[in-house]
């Protein structure tokens, strides 16, 4: 039996992305994490507003709230990744300051109106940081998803990050080389956790159980951003054997333009896709590619939810062996691992499961047997703990 929701505590959740609505195609992982604490938390979402969003609206058991910060005709720094969009656009740091000021706003607002009795934080900056300067002694727990740990290394951000570290109850990042970049920051031992953020598996589910998998249909998802790596997945198909049946790019993103230029007909972009669209693709597909890269700007990949996302469905995995992925993929056992940034040699990886489907049907097992330890309701269960622990002080 649920609890009174008014005998719950009140969990304030800041984040800059969330789905104007359950299944746009936005990244839906803090949405999916707010759900499953709802049961035992009254959930607020602070988020910016975004493209075809509410300001006020429920999902579910969860409130959104979400701020303008800029004029609408111009507004888009949070439609998407914010690092990839001011890189992609510099104007948009027009709109920095007046995001920052509209959060802060936003929060102080919302701690006088919910009165929450703890804060969850996703990324250091900016939330972390402006939760610092007006939540007061709220606990929170800070959750960083890469960008903000591996990039902004300006001496001024470096001691913001410190800052943010110090002033949490925890402090949650996505592997064990993000733990290892959270001690140089200052953080103690005890205070960091290594918990990813966890897949929805009813969507994907369904989708294997109605769909068939095509043989030589090859999937790459993620945002079209350097530090995903497309750019080698392209660079890999000219070294390939044989071309694979279908290559089919699920994502969006400032270099969408110049990656369909450089790829011609041979393989299909379809943007963004919804949670069930994207569990489809995903249950049709037999191989699925995560050839991450560092950027340019220290920016890489934590572990991405698409990885365990396809590793749910049992694709066969073939990614880059970065920070991250080399926690979750054993080459050879559960996926096959290649260097980053080596076009060749993710081509013969592609090569050796085309040409042995027992090899890819037998590792696509394997890694659905290691995704179920990352479902979204283990990843609660985690969090539950270290919020109740921030609670208890």
């Amino acid at each position: 039996m649920q609890p009174d929701p008014a005998a719950r505590p009140t969990l304030l959740v800041a984040a800059s992305t969330f789905p104007a609505e359950p299944g746009d195609g936005t990244p839906g992982f803090v949405l999916d994490l707010a759900t499953a604490l709802s049961d035992e938390y009254r959930i607020v979402v602070v988020a910016p507003m975004t493209k075809g969003a509410r300001k006020h609206q429920r999902i579910g058991d969860v409130e959104v709230r979400r701020y303008t910060y800029f004029p609408s005709r111009w507004q888009d720094l949070a439609d998407g990744a914010i690092v990839d969009n001011l890189r992609a656009k510099r104007a948009r740091w027009v709109q920095v300051p007046f995001f920052f000021g509209a959060m802060a706003t936003a929060l102080g607002r919302e701690r006088r109106r919910s009165r929450p009795d703890v804060a969850l934080l996703h990324w250091i900056i900016p939330q972390g940081a402006v939760g610092r300067l007006v939540l007061g002694d709220l606990p929170r727990v800070v959750t960083t998803l890469g960008g903000d740990l591996y990039a902004l290394r300006n001496p001024v951000l470096q001691a913001v990050k410190r800052a943010v570290i110090r002033n949490a109850s925890s402090v949650t990042c996505m592997s064990t080389d993000m733990a290892s970049e959270l001690g140089k920051l200052g953080a103690r031992p005890d205070q960091v956790h290594v918990v990813p953020m966890g897949v929805d598996l009813a969507p994907i589910t369904a989708a294997v159980a109605r769909e068939s998998r095509v043989p030589g249909r090859v999937l790459f998802v993620g945002r079209l951003v350097e530090k995903k790596g497309a750019v080698v997945l392209l660079d890999a198909l000219d070294r390939m054997a044989e071309r694979p049946a279908e290559v089919v790019v699920v994502g969006d993103g400032p270099l969408r333009g110049a990656l369909e230029r450089r790829a011609g007909d041979g393989v299909t972009f379809l943007g963004a896709r919804g949670k069930d669209d994207l569990a489809s693709e995903y249950a049709r597909a037999s191989i699925a590619l995560y050839p991450s890269v560092p950027a340019a700007n220290g920016d890489r990949d934590g572990l991405p939810v698409a990885l365990l996302e396809a590793m749910s469905a049992g694709c066969a995995i073939v990614a880059s062996a970065v920070p991250g992925i080399v926690d979750v993929i054993r080459d050879g056992e559960n996926g096959l691992l290649v260097p980053p940034g080596d076009a060749a040699a993710l081509a013969a990886a592609v090569d050796r499961l085309l040409a042995d489907p027992d090899l890819a049907e037998r590792l696509g097992r394997a890694a659905a047997v290691t995704a179920a330890a990352h479902t979204v309701d283990a990843v609660a269960d985690r969090y539950r703990g270290l919020l109740t622990a921030a609670l208890r002080g």
